[in-house]
């Protein structure tokens, strides 16, 4: 069974503390060393970049199974070509700790649509952990800014969408770049859920590690560098001045989760609502209280049926038939903020309820919800979203 590092926000204060008392984690593990220097990025076509990061993954990358074949095709960038091209590309870009992968049904579904799309790996992803106390912000937003080019190159016009971390980076680039024809935007890490995120720098100085767990997700990793958070959050900062000096007039779809702690829903929210004016923008809400923003769809996450309690940051990406994270997926994440006898107990095949990181419940053991129940409504709304900008 596959476990997973409780989100950043949230241990984040407790390695500060650690910091300033001089306190630092083993480093044996082969997982937590790091490379020499980050994979190139600047290739002058897409297939060129796919190759070449093919080939610094297959020196670089610690594998998590036997089969190193199956393991890096999932997690490296791709290329998703439409059966009927429309014209138009998407750019998307994953969030800390993850890899291409957390696109690949999303992904899958724009290209059916008639998109061609491409998802890219940020610096410092997809290796080991390790080689993420390497990246600055300049090397994930160059990685952005490139791709978008190379796109444009292949593409009539061009959307951006982002997951997290990478919803910062791609909602920066839009808001320069008038050009792009509006956002996707999945659990937007447009403020931290914790305020402590915000010393990670400062930490950086004293403690190389914000959390150490085994790595054995071949899809994302399960520790953090310092340095890492730090990184995340100047994308947040940025993005925040940005917004705060000007509108954003295209067309935005937004998905969030009620139960999301990692980031500050409700700043995501008010940002929509006052500074994403398009009419046809629309946030799809999964929880239990209505939104006051009109443009926005609630779906409920109280699914008994499902043995759903909420719904979780990562979630909204996969749909139910994923084979890694979806209804009976091969990866499990029992490690979800709860007490560790009950993680045991999830691990031991008890009865499991799904929820967000963090989420504890009397008489219930919570595993961590890795698909979206309404993916396919979900989508469709998405759908409209982007049709609205070809109608307007």
């Amino acid at each position: 069974m596959k476990r997973k590092t409780v989100a950043f926000v949230f241990y984040i204060a407790a390695a500060t503390t650690a910091a300033l008392v001089g306190c630092s984690s083993s480093e044996t593990d082969p997982a937590y060393d790091k490379a020499q220097a980050l994979p190139n990025y600047t290739q002058q076509s897409f297939d060129a970049y796919v190759n070449e990061t093919k080939q610094w993954l297959t020196e670089n990358r610690l594998f998590i199974t036997d089969d190193k074949s199956s393991e890096l095709a999932q997690i490296l960038p791709r290329e998703y070509r439409p059966t009927t091209p429309n014209g138009q590309g998407v750019l998307l870009v994953h969030g800390l700790g993850d890899s291409p992968y957390s696109f690949s049904d999303i992904a899958q579904h724009l290209a059916d649509n008639g998109y061609l799309v491409r998802t890219i790996l940020l610096p410092g992803h997809a290796s080991k952990v390790g080689d993420l106390q390497l990246p600055e912000l300049s090397d994930w937003q160059g990685v952005v800014k490139h791709h978008i080019a190379l796109l444009k190159q292949d593409s009539q016009s061009v959307w951006l969408g982002g997951y997290s971390t990478g919803a910062n980076l791609v909602t920066s680039e839009a808001i320069n770049d008038p050009s792009i024809e509006g956002l996707l935007l999945f659990s937007p890490a447009l403020q931290p859920g914790s305020s402590t995120v915000q010393f990670a720098e400062l930490a950086s100085h004293f403690i190389t590690w914000a959390d150490q767990d085994p790595e054995d997700n071949p899809l994302r990793y399960n520790s953090l560098p310092m340095s890492a958070a730090a990184v995340y959050y100047q994308t947040s900062s940025v993005v925040r001045e940005q917004l705060e000096a000007a509108n954003y007039s295209k067309p935005v779809f937004m998905l969030l989760s009620e139960g999301d702690k990692v980031i500050n829903t409700q700043f995501a929210i008010d940002t929509f609502s006052q500074k994403m004016s398009n009419p046809n923008s629309h946030i799809v809400w999964q929880g239990e209280r209505d939104l006051l923003e009109p443009r926005s769809t609630r779906f409920s996450m109280d699914i008994p049926e499902q043995r759903i309690s909420n719904g979780s940051h990562m979630g909204l990406l996969f749909s139910p038939t994923n084979p890694n994270y979806g209804i009976g997926g091969d990866n499990l994440i029992c490690s979800n903020g709860q007490p560790n006898e009950e993680a045991g107990a999830c691990e031991a095949g008890k009865e499991i309820w799904y929820s967000a990181w963090g989420y504890v419940e009397p008489g219930k053991v919570h595993a961590r919800l890795t698909y979206n129940p309404y993916f396919e409504q979900s989508m469709t709304i998405m759908d409209q979203v982007m049709a609205s900008k070809a109608g307007s």
